[in-house]
C-alpha cells in the first residue's frame, strides 16, 4: 500500500501525467508533461496578475514548506512585498485549484473558521506530483533523486514536507477546510506546531504529519496539554500501520481521507 501511495505522490493525478505513466512506465517523461503543465499554469497565472506576483508566490512554495517556518513569508518570494498587499492574489489562486491555503487558527475550537488569521497562513500546491516537479524545476529529471528516493520509502528527514503537502491535498479532497496552530517556546523565536487542525463534533482534532521519526512528537503533546478541554482525536499522520496507542490515533497516510 505504501509503495503505491509514493507511487502515486510522484504522478499525482494530472490527466496527461497519468496517460504517460500508463503509456511509458517511465517517470522521467511523466516528468516532462508536469514541467510542461507547470508552465501553463504560469501563463495562466499572468492572468490573475500581470505583474508575476501570483508566479512568484507558486514557484516559492516548496522552497517555504521545506524553510518549516510558522507561515508564508512574502517578503521572500517577493522582496518588500507585504501579506495584506497580496491577499486578493492568494484567494484568487486559492478558488482557482491551484494552491491549497492553511490559515493560521489563532484561538483553535470549533469553530475553525471564527478564529482564523487571514495574513497568516501555509501554502501547499493542489497536486503534489507537480509540487515535486516544482521543487526541482531548475534541474534535469536525471538530477531529481527525489523521485528514486520517494519510490524506494529512502526519503530524507528534509523532505518531509512533501509529505505534508500530500495531507494538506487529501485532507482538501475530503472536503475540509486546512487550518493550522502554533504555540511559542520559551523566549518566541521556536514554535511548536501543529500541521493541521479539523473540527471533530463540538471539539477539534489535531493532526501530526511524521514523515519518519513518530515515537516523539512535542507539538501534539503541547498542543493537547494546553487545550485538553477542546480535544477530540488525536492524530499521527505517517508511514506505519494503522494503531492506537495513549490515546493517539497513528493513521496510515494513505488513510487520512477517511478522517
Amino acid at each position: 500500500m505504501m509503495r503505491d501511495f509514493r507511487l502515486y505522490t510522484l504522478i499525482d493525478g494530472m490527466p496527461q501525467a497519468v496517460a504517460e505513466y500508463i503509456k511509458t512506465n517511465n517517470l522521467a517523461t511523466v516528468d516532462i508533461v508536469k514541467r510542461d503543465i507547470i508552465s501553463l499554469y504560469e501563463e495562466d497565472f499572468m492572468k490573475i496578475d500581470a505583474s508575476g506576483r501570483a508566479t512568484a508566490i507558486f514557484d516559492a512554495i516548496p522552497g517555504q514548506l521545506s524553510k518549516n517556518t510558522s507561515r508564508y513569508q512574502v517578503a521572500a518570494a517577493i522582496p518588500g512585498e507585504k501579506p495584506d498587499r497580496v491577499a486578493s492574489i492568494v484567494k484568487s489562486m486559492e478558488d482557482s485549484m491551484t494552491a491549497n491555503i492553511a490559515y493560521h487558527s489563532n484561538d483553535p475550537n470549533a469553530g475553525l473558521a471564527l478564529t482564523k488569521d487571514n495574513e497568516k497562513y501555509k501554502m501547499y500546491i493542489s497536486d503534489t506530483g507537480l509540487f515535486i516537479t516544482l521543487a526541482f524545476k531548475d534541474k534535469d529529471f536525471t538530477e531529481n533523486v527525489i523521485y528514486s528516493k520517494l519510490l524506494n520509502d529512502k526519503l530524507s528527514t528534509n523532505l518531509g514536507y512533501v509529505y505534508e503537502n500530500m495531507i494538506a491535498q487529501m485532507l482538501r479532497a475530503s472536503g475540509k477546510q486546512l487550518y493550522y496552530h502554533t504555540i511559542p517556546i520559551n523566549d518566541g523565536k521556536k514554535y511548536y506546531e501543529i500541521d493541521f487542525l479539523i473540527a471533530d463534533t463540538h471539539k477539534v482534532s489535531p493532526i501530526e504529519v511524521k514523515s519518519s521519526g513518530y515515537k516523539t512528537h512535542a507539538s501534539l503533546d503541547a498542543f493537547c496539554d494546553k487545550y485538553s478541554d477542546r480535544i477530540q482525536n488525536k492524530y499521527i499522520i505517517y508511514t506505519k500501520d494503522l494503531k492506537r496507542e495513549q490515546d493517539v490515533n497513528y493513521i496510515p497516510v494513505y488513510m487520512t481521507m477517511f478522517l
